[in-house]
């Protein structure tokens, strides 16, 4: 008996110190700010605000990487969704490319089947010029590649983007313009 009126007193100690400690944590008084993105192109941007991409006319498709970082109070922001979209793509004539089928070798390193495959099933299918999505990393970087043809030497792409602060709730749009020389 007398060890458990120790312990009820030992609790009853216990009880407002920890009580205090759980009323005496608030919210922060200052609000989280919103999340920033700063655009990195990584391409010569002209006076007017237009980047510019130099196409190599040796291949069908140049690829570029286009980067950025995302902050929240000046620190990075991990895992924040982009979505990428462009008002250009191209369609896929009536072939995409071929497989050659190798199905073996002699002793002698001979082929014993050799066979050209047309891949024609993608004919007429859209493909666009920028990956549809991509997620910040921990240090707040956010990537996606852009891939014109040649064809579209001349022209200019709007590249829009698009991503929401999970926080607020809020979605924040943007875009840019990247003229193909």
């Amino acid at each position: 008996m007398k060890m458990y009126k120790e312990i009820k007193r030992i609790v009853g100690l216990i009880n407002p110190i920890v009580i205090s400690l759980f009323v005496g944590c608030s919210s922060p008084t200052e609000p989280i700010s919103p999340i920033l993105f700063e655009l990195d192109a990584r391409l010569f941007e002209d006076d007017n605000g237009y980047y510019h991409l130099p196409l190599d006319e040796n291949k069908w498709q140049t690829t570029h990487r286009i980067s950025g970082h995302v902050y929240r109070d000046s620190m990075p922001v991990n895992v924040v969704s982009f979505s990428w979209l462009s008002d250009f793509y191209w369609t896929i004539g009536d072939t995409f490319g071929y497989v050659i089928a190798n199905n073996g070798l002699t002793d002698d390193l001979v082929y014993v089947a050799y066979d050209t495959t047309y891949i024609t099933w993608f004919d007429g299918f859209e493909v666009p010029i920028v990956n549809g999505s991509s997620y910040s990393r921990e240090d707040g970087e956010v990537n996606t590649m852009i891939a014109p043809v040649r064809t579209m030497k001349g022209d200019t792409s709007t590249i829009y983007y698009q991503y929401v602060d999970n926080y607020y709730g809020d979605v924040y749009y943007g875009e840019f313009y990247v003229i193909f020389d």
